[in-house]
């Protein structure tokens, strides 16, 4: 099999439907932080903001000018990140860069649907792109965090 053939079936349909449809894909009008990434590697960026109360993300936004694969990452964290801590955030973003980089295990629900991004394993150059709304997600929060307790 070639190596375009796999990258189109890299692109399935469940990763194009995510993609087309971004929830909390507005800015918050009034976040505690907002934080954002950008992947030196292809240009892609995403701005998260974040209101956290009681440990947990109680408001998300996020503006997201990535691929596909960005764009379906974005929406799995888009679609699980409400109500969810610090600490259930960092533990995905760790999951999923190992998943990525070293084939380990899904992360944990509720972002267990990263799961459809695993054979974006093989193409390295992607990996930055899909690691943006969650890396961006888990400093924002540490940066609502810090405000509160200062």
């Amino acid at each position: 099999m070639s190596a375009e053939t796999d990258l189109i079936k890299l692109y399935s349909g469940r990763i194009l439907e995510l993609a087309s449809d971004i929830p909390h894909h507005a800015r918050l009008a009034a976040p505690q932080a907002t934080v954002r990434k950008r992947s030196p590697v292809c240009g892609s960026t995403v701005t998260v903001d974040v209101v956290v109360k009681d440990g947990k993300i109680a408001e998300f936004g996020q503006d997201v000018k990535a691929c596909a694969l960005g764009q379906a990452a974005a929406a799995i964290v888009g679609g699980a990140v409400i109500g969810a801590t610090r600490a259930q955030v960092e533990q995905a973003r760790d999951a999923l860069r190992a998943m990525l980089k070293e084939d380990g295990p899904t992360p944990p629900a509720p972002f267990d649907g990263f799961e459809v991004l695993r054979p974006a394993r093989d193409y390295k150059n992607r990996h930055a792109s899909i690691l943006l709304s969650i890396e961006a997600t888990a400093d924002a929060m540490a940066e609502a965090e810090a405000q509160q307790t200062a």
